[in-house]
Order: C-alpha cells, then sequence, then structure tokens
C-alpha cells in the first residue's frame, strides 16, 4: 500500500470514529476514559498536536470543535452530564500517577 492510500484510509477511519462519538452523545467523556484510557478531549489535543507538527496552527478549541461537531461549550451545555460518584472513583483508580 502506497503511503497516499494508507493516508486516506486512516483519514476515513478517524472520521467514521468522529462520525460514530457523534451518534452516541450518551457516552460521557469520564466513561471512554475509564474504559479506554482516553476520551474526546484527548482526540482534540491529538488532532492540534499533528497539525503543529506539520506547521499548520489548530488551537485547542478549533479541534475541540472538529472532533466535537459544535463548539465544546455547546456540547458541554447539551449532552454532558454530571460524573456519578462510581465514575469519579473508577477515573481516579484508572487514572496514571503522577511522579
Amino acid at each position: 500500500m502506497d503511503d497516499k492510500t494508507r493516508t486516506e484510509i486512516e483519514a476515513a477511519a478517524f472520521r467514521r470514529l468522529l462520525e460514530h462519538l457523534d451518534s452516541r452523545k450518551d457516552v460521557q467523556n469520564i466513561d471512554l476514559m475509564n474504559l479506554a484510557g482516553f476520551c474526546r478531549n484527548c482526540l482534540s489535543k491529538w488532532y492540534s498536536a499533528a497539525a503543529q507538527e506539520r506547521g499548520e496552527a489548530v488551537s485547542y478549541e478549533a479541534a475541540r470543535e472538529t472532533v466535537y461537531g459544535m463548539p465544546y461549550a455547546e456540547w458541554k451545555a447539551r449532552y454532558q452530564s454530571e460524573a456519578s460518584v462510581d465514575q469519579r472513583a473508577a477515573f481516579e483508580q484508572n487514572r496514571p500517577k503522577e511522579d
């Protein structure tokens, strides 16, 4: 497989991941963090960092809008719920320990 085709496939898979996350607004970021160790905000940070590595200026907020499909504040107001005690406990248990 040539590099161009691989990049196109990777981009299509990323777009599909964003579509899937958009269709599952019921899945909270804390759920993603607890199960997979990353969330929509992580994807936003990675997107912004990848752009910067290529000399493109994509702010974290602009990257969040790409990942969330709307401004983060709007998504948060519409879809984010308060984390439960169990969710917070699992997050604290699973989060990497700082040295």
